[in-house]
């Protein structure tokens, strides 16, 4: 019984599967572009405008235990919001804010500075010069669509861009855009 971890990196426009099954005129870029290994599904999805680490298994339990809500496995994004976070803000994150599907779980919520590592995003992130932007460092417990970015939208601060940094114990780390490497699957 096979039981390998695949990391990936997921650039910014790619669809988290590998086939495109959209009605759009052309297709757009799928996980087939990057990874050749076969027999490999996503564990979890992140959205088309969202950028950073997926873990890909070949193994069904695995791919359950590490996509499915009830085993809380956490993950940490990168997110940098248009506006400058007030106290109130950070607080109703890391309560739980109520969006149209629920109360979200309490969630780890920091200021942070820019990467210093961070690749460029093509295409760029727009910029406002009479509107500030941060960097949130948000640790979430589920998985709910698109929730990091609802999340921040409901306090005021639009997500301008995510970047997945962490599922569990695995870790992005140096691996650039587009890149994959195989990891160890004792990452829970």
């Amino acid at each position: 019984m096979s039981n390998r971890v695949i990391l990936f990196n997921k650039p910014f426009g790619v669809l988290s599967q590998f086939t495109d099954k959209g009605t759009e005129g052309s297709p757009r870029p799928t996980l087939s572009g990057f990874i050749d290994e076969k027999g490999f599904y996503p564990a979890g999805r992140l959205d088309r405008d969202s950028e950073g680490l997926m873990v890909l298994t070949d193994h069904g339990p695995l791919q359950a235990r590490i996509s499915n809500p009830k085993y809380k496995l956490e993950k940490t994004y990168l997110v940098q919001v248009e506006g400058t976070p007030d106290e109130a803000a950070l607080k109703a994150l890391r309560q739980g804010v109520t969006l149209k599907d629920g109360k979200t779980r309490p969630a780890r919520v920091d200021q942070t500075e820019a990467p210093d590592d961070l690749w460029p995003r093509d295409p760029p992130v727009r910029f406002r010069k009479s509107v500030p932007d941060e960097w949130l460092r948000i640790t979430i417990s589920e998985g709910r669509n698109r929730q990091v970015r609802r999340m921040t939208a409901h306090v005021g601060l639009p997500t301008l861009r995510l970047i997945r940094v962490q599922v569990g114990e695995w870790q992005l780390n140096q691996l650039r855009p587009g890149a994959w490497r195989f990891a160890s699957a004792t990452g829970l």
